[in-house]
């Protein structure tokens, strides 16, 4: 199922519920996703709000030749996007769990797998901390997957993420 615009509630859990659903809807979760779950920012209760979210690709963001996350970043907010919150990725996860299948059903190869959604969120640590959160679908398991790179990490141009739309 595509993307497209979607409201999505975020927020209104405290942590042990967020996991405990997580744990329900049968989502895997892997390292990196762990250790953001673990972040100070899930401790507290977040009130619940509705966030239109949209997707993009690199190069509906008019990028033609891949780009890093500054420039993908910086180009979807000059074009009127906005950056997720960094909860974003466990709740879009409940919420979208008919989300396509990837093609490819190797978990982890050093690039962005295909089909998969990068939440555009800001960093929640340095570089040696996991930088976010992506959703993929593998051999009909619902991932919440943390990544980590740097500023200089390219993406390619089918590359999609997911940003606030204002």
């Amino acid at each position: 199922m595509e993307f497209g615009i979607r409201q999505v509630a975020v927020g209104g859990l405290e942590r042990a519920e967020l996991m405990q659903r997580l744990a329900q809807a049968g989502v895997q979760l892997n390292g990196f996703a762990k250790q953001l779950l673990e972040r100070q920012i899930f401790d507290g209760l977040v009130p619940a709000h509705k966030l239109t979210l949209t997707s993009r690709t690199v190069q509906q963001l008019g990028l033609d030749a891949g780009a890093t996350l500054p420039e993908i970043f910086e180009c979807a907010i000059s074009s009127g996007l906005g950056l997720c919150p960094a909860i974003t990725g466990p709740y879009l996860r409940l919420e979208f769990l008919d989300q396509a299948a990837s093609r490819d059903s190797v978990l982890s190869a050093g690039k962005k797998p295909d089909d998969s959604l990068t939440i555009a969120s800001a960093a929640l640590g340095d570089q040696d901390f996991p930088r976010g959160f992506y959703l993929r679908v593998v051999e009909g398991a619902a991932w919440l997957r943390g990544y980590r790179c740097d500023d200089t990490h390219g993406f390619a141009l089918a590359d999609t993420f997911v940003f606030q739309d204002r």
